[in-house]
């Protein structure tokens, strides 16, 4: 039986973009798409998290977000979006330190 090789290489990185929309939608506050593109880029900017150019990442946001929309944790009410409690779950957990092990 012949074995498939295995050549490509996946490494899952942080997501940025959708935890600044995580961000900032926890905050209790109604947001239309470009309001709240801009919060996400200014803190982007900050974070030096920005590649690829503004208008490639402001596609990439509103796809993220009509995704946690389609998921339940953001309302969309026509053009408005607003968080809702099982936001939260969508936020990329912090990787685990392991503690350094000493040799005796």
């Amino acid at each position: 039986m012949a074995t498939t090789k295995r050549t490509r290489f996946s490494r899952r990185l942080p997501d940025h973009v959708t935890d600044e929309l995580v961000a900032a939608l926890l905050k209790p506050k109604v947001y239309d798409f470009n309001s709240l593109f801009e919060a996400v880029y200014e803190c982007l900017k900050l974070r030096n998290a920005v590649s690829g150019g503004e208008e490639m990442l402001r596609l990439r946001a509103y796809e993220k977000l009509q995704n946690l929309v389609s998921r339940g944790m953001v309302e969309k009410n026509v053009k408005q979006y607003r968080g809702l409690e099982k936001l939260k779950d969508a936020l990329t957990p912090p990787e685990p330190v392991e503690p350094a092990v000493a040799s005796a």
